[in-house]
């Protein structure tokens, strides 16, 4: 869906919009300019996981605006708890740096993923089609991270699940000597040192859940 051919009549229903962010000043422009918006209700505001349940319980939002890392929570792992006790939330996943790709952000249960770096106005649009239900990813974008192989992206689920390399030849059938080639490989194309790195990594790209 694009933001930008979303009307904003003033005869529509007015939205209870719910920020999650702990980076102070998006934090304060995201509340002023989605505080201005005349479709806006009321716009919530929490700067970690524990406020934002205890705000989504409390006002019952339609729509929750989550960063993509909040300190060191998860803005997906948000989204996706958010969604299972408030079914009605729909959530737009937003970041400044990170990415993850459209399945991934679907996986967890939003409806939509967009940059900081979008105008003001086209970042409102988006959160109040999410609001009405619709759904706002990028068209066409392309898939995130580097191209792995099928055998590649096997290993790097087994380390993200906290299998030792043995234990991961004995899963996948092979020798423990393939499975540090293919370790290196991934670390290779990630930019990555070790084994958390490449998990952190993986993750923010939307190449694991």
């Amino acid at each position: 869906m694009n933001p930008s051919r979303i009307a904003t009549g003033s005869g529509e229903r007015r939205l209870r919009v719910l920020v999650v962010d702990d980076h102070e000043v998006v934090h304060w422009g995201l509340r002023l300019m989605l505080g201005e918006q005349p479709w806006v209700e009321r716009c919530l505001s929490a700067r970690n996981a524990e406020e934002a349940f205890a705000l989504a319980l409390r006002y019952d939002p339609h729509v929750a605006l989550v960063d993509l890392f909040v300190g060191q929570e998860s803005g997906a792992e948000i989204c996706e708890k958010l969604r299972g006790q408030h079914p009605r939330c729909n959530v737009l996943l937003i970041s400044g740096a990170g990415r993850i790709s459209p399945n991934a952000a679907r996986a967890a249960g939003a409806a939509g993923f967009i940059s900081k770096d979008w105008p003001a106005a086209d970042i409102a649009k988006a959160v109040r089609a999410v609001g009405l239900g619709m759904t706002v990813f990028k068209p066409h974008e392309a898939p995130a991270g580097p191209p792995l192989s099928e055998r590649e992206r096997e290993v790097l689920e087994a380390i993200a699940s906290g299998a030792t390399n043995r234990e991961i030849a004995g899963t996948l059938y092979l020798s423990p000597h393939t499975v540090k080639e293919h370790t290196s490989s991934l670390y290779r194309k990630l930019g990555v040192r070790n084994r958390a790195e490449a998990v952190q990594k993986a993750q923010r790209l939307g190449l694991i859940s």
